[in-house]
C-alpha cells in the first residue's frame, strides 16, 4: 500500500527518515479471509467468492487458535476480510477475541451491505480501528460491478451507519476501463459523506480479476487517475482537510509521485521524500504482508492463492512465517531477482518490483516485469542504448500510445 497523503505531509511537515528494519525481523500485517462466502459476485473478486457454503474452511475453534497465535507473534495489524467476513458464522467470536487480546490495529474489510441494525451496533461496540467498504462506482455502475441490483444503496447505508457510530471509514475503489471516469465522483462522495480514507486499488490478475484482466486501465488513464489523486491529496494537506488517500497494488505509484515532487519542489524536499520512499521499499508481499485463506492456507499476500507456504490447521502461522520457504526468502531479498524492465529499472529500491502476481499470471515467471507498470523507459532510467539488454513484455497492450520498444 502506497500512503500518498502520508508522503505528501513530508513536504509540509518533514519527519526523520526511519531506518529500514532487517527483513528477518519484520512482522507482517495479516489479511485473513475468514470465509469465501459472500452475498455479492464482483467481477474483480480475487477469491471468486459466492453466496454458498464452501467446504473445508476453518471452524470456530481453529480460528480462535489462530487469533491467539497471531497475538503471541505480535503482528502489527489484523485485517478481517472475505468473501464477506460478516457472512462468517463466527466473525464476532474472532473479532471479540482479537479485541480482548489488544491487537495493536484491528480492521474490517467489507462490502458494507451487512453493516446495518444490530450488526452495525456490534461492529461499533467492538471498537474496530478502521472499516474499509468497497464501492466501484456510483449507482448502477457499482451494482453491475458487484453483481447485485441495489448493492450501491446498501453499501452506502453501511457507510452512513458506521460513520453515525463514530467508526473510521474508508472507501475502496478498484479502477478499470469501465469505471475510471467515475474517480472524481468517488472523491466527491467521500467529501459529502465525511469518509476518512479513500483507497484506489489497481486491478490484480487473480480469481475473477484474472478472467477480466482485459478490463485493466490503459496506461494513459492510470496516469490521469494518479494526477487527480495527487492534486486532491495536495489540496487536503495544504488546506488541512481530513481525507487520507492511499493506493494499492501498483507500487509504480510511488515512483510517479516522486517524479511529481521533483517537478514541483526544491531539491532538498524532493531528496527527503525519496529517502522516505526508499525506507518504505515498495511491494511487501511475503515480508510486511501475509494472507491466511479461508481453508487455513498461508500465502505471501491475498492474491497468491496458488502458492501455499503452509496450513494453520496443522502448523501455527508463526512457525510457517519464520520457516525456510524458498519463495518467501526470495520475496524478502532486496533487490529481488527481477527481469525485463523491472530488472533494469533505476527505482527498484522505491517500487520493490511492483506486483509479482501479475508477472506470474502473464508470463509464468514471478520475477518477470510487471505488465501494469505505466511508466515509460525514460521515466525509470532505461536508456534507449540499453534496449537490447532488456527483454520487453510481449503480452497484450491496450495502449499503443505508450509502446516501450
Amino acid at each position: 500500500m502506497f500512503r500518498l497523503t502520508q508522503y505528501m505531509h513530508e513536504l509540509t511537515n518533514p519527519t526523520p527518515v526511519r531506518h529500514r528494519v532487517a527483513t528477518g525481523s519484520v512482522k507482517p500485517v495479516v489479511i485473513w479471509n475468514l470465509t469465501r462466502r459472500c452475498n455479492l459476485r464482483c467481477r474483480h473478486c480475487y477469491t471468486s467468492s459466492a453466496d454458498v457454503t464452501f467446504p473445508g474452511e476453518l471452524n470456530r475453534e481453529q480460528a480462535l487458535a489462530v487469533v491467539d497465535d497471531l497475538h503471541a507473534f505480535q503482528i502489527p495489524a489484523l485485517i478481517l476480510s472475505g468473501g464477506e467476513p460478516l457472512s462468517s458464522p463466527f466473525f464476532f467470536d474472532v473479532a471479540e477475541r482479537a479485541k480482548s487480546l489488544g491487537f495493536r490495529h484491528l480492521a474490517l474489510s467489507s462490502n458494507g451491505t451487512k453493516i446495518v441494525g444490530d450488526t452495525a451496533r456490534r461492529v461499533a461496540d467492538l471498537g474496530f480501528d478502521y472499516v474499509g467498504i468497497s464501492l466501484d462506482g456510483i449507482g448502477d455502475m457499482n451494482d453491475w460491478f458487484r453483481g447485485k441490483e441495489g448493492a450501491f444503496d446498501e453499501a452506502l447505508a453501511g457507510v452512513r451507519e458506521a460513520k453515525k457510530r463514530g467508526i473510521k471509514v474508508g472507501l475502496r475503489f478498484t479502477i478499470t476501463e469501465d469505471n475510471a471516469h467515475m474517480l472524481q465522483d468517488m472523491l466527491d462522495l467521500c467529501d459529502s459523506e465525511g469518509v476518512d480514507k479513500f483507497y484506489l486499488s489497481h486491478l490484480v490478475y487473480a480469481g475473477r480479476g484474472d478472467k477480466h484482466r482485459g478490463d485493466d486501465t490503459e496506461r494513459a488513464r492510470t496516469r490521469h487517475a494518479m494526477e487527480l489523486l495527487i492534486d486532491r491529496a495536495w489540496v487536503a494537506v495544504a488546506e488541512d482537510e481530513p481525507l487520507e488517500i492511499v493506493t494499492g497494488n501498483n507500487d509504480a505509484d510511488a515512483v510517479y509521485f516522486m517524479k511529481w515532487v521533483r517537478r514541483n519542489f526544491d531539491e532538498a524536499r524532493a531528496d527527503h521524500v525519496e529517502a522516505h520512499l526508499k525506507a518504505w521499499g515498495g511491494n511487501s508481499s511475503g515480508l510486511g504482508v501475509a494472507n491466511i485463506a479461508p481453508l487455513g492456507t498461508v500465502h505471501p499476500d491475498t492474491y497468491w492463492s496458488d502458492y501455499t507456504i503452509g496450513d494453520v490447521k496443522s502448523r501455527p502461522f508463526s512457525d510457517i512465517w519464520t520457516g525456510d520457504d524458498k519463495m518467501l526468502a526470495t520475496l524478502r531479498q532486496r533487490p529481488r531477482p527481477l527481469k525485463g524492465r523491472c530488472g533494469a529499472c533505476a527505482f527498484k529500491d522505491v517500487c520493490g518490483g511492483n506486483t509479482r502476481i501479475r508477472a506470474l499470471q502473464i508470463t509464468g515467471d514471478p520475477w518477470a516485469e510487471d505488465p501494469a507498470c505505466y511508466l515509460s523507459n525514460a521515466e525509470i532510467g532505461i536508456d534507449e542504448s540499453d534496449r537490447l539488454n532488456v527483454t520487453p513484455f510481449r503480452g497484450k497492450s491496450r495502449d499503443p500510445e505508450h509502446v516501450f520498444f
